[in-house]
């Protein structure tokens, strides 16, 4: 039997290396994820705020921060990358590693988080906030226990997408010597004609992917029914 299935047995399979390129991978995914959600529910909740007809509408201030966050969205990743590399040194030292992965992560995610974030918003019934300051809740009390808690829903969605986004984030960021699985395949299954260390590869960041969905989507299905 072992002979049967011995022309199928990978030749260039490193465990170790495999393993922990995978590590940097949940290291970057982690690291990034965090950041972008710090930075990025503030951005959104401003972007809803400062709409027309919202809390502390101010239209300019608006449309001067949507420019900011459409412009950072409208720019490749594998292009951010590149630009990013003087920034990414003086902010970590480094634009190789985990470390250098890290600033041009959450700068291209967390726009794109934002805009889920004010999308969730959106979908609050006004209802809610009108019904807030008919009890003489100030502008604070409603952002934080009504508005927030009621899009909660939407945000923990959002979180989900945003972190199956950064998984492919990371794997691009191999391009530019940023560790992970995506660095394992382009040096080994790319450059190196190692077709199984890409199979290997591509077989984890589905993993990651699918396990990063059902979490989320238990989270989701949990504070929905809070």
């Amino acid at each position: 039997m072992s002979g049967l299935f011995a022309h199928l047995a990978p030749l260039h399979l490193d465990w170790g290396e495999i393993g922990a390129a995978g590590l940097d991978t949940l290291v970057m995914l982690a690291g990034s994820l965090v950041a972008t959600v710090i930075v990025g529910l503030p951005l959104g909740v401003i972007l809803f705020l400062t709409g027309r007809g919202r809390l502390l509408a101010q239209p300019a201030a608006h449309a001067v921060l949507s420019m900011v966050v459409n412009g950072l969205r409208s720019v490749p990743f594998i292009i951010l990358l590149i630009l990013m590399i003087p920034l990414t040194v003086l902010l970590v030292g480094t634009s190789l590693g985990v470390a250098g992965a890290i600033p041009p992560l959450v700068v291209g995610a967390a726009p794109f988080f934002a805009r889920l974030v004010e999308s969730a918003l959106r979908e609050v019934d006004p209802g809610v906030v009108e019904a807030a300051q008919a009890m003489g809740a100030t502008n604070r009390q409603i952002v934080f226990e009504a508005l927030l808690p009621e899009a909660m829903p939407g945000i923990a969605a959002a979180v989900t997408v945003t972190a199956v986004a950064l998984v492919s984030y990371t794997a691009m960021a191999g391009v530019v010597g940023a560790g992970g699985l995506g660095d394992l395949a382009i040096r080994f299954g790319y450059q190196r004609f190692q077709t199984d260390v890409m199979i290997v590869t591509v077989a984890l960041l589905l993993i990651i992917v699918q396990a990063l969905q059902m979490l989320g989507d238990r989270v989701v299905a949990y504070v929905s029914h809070r």
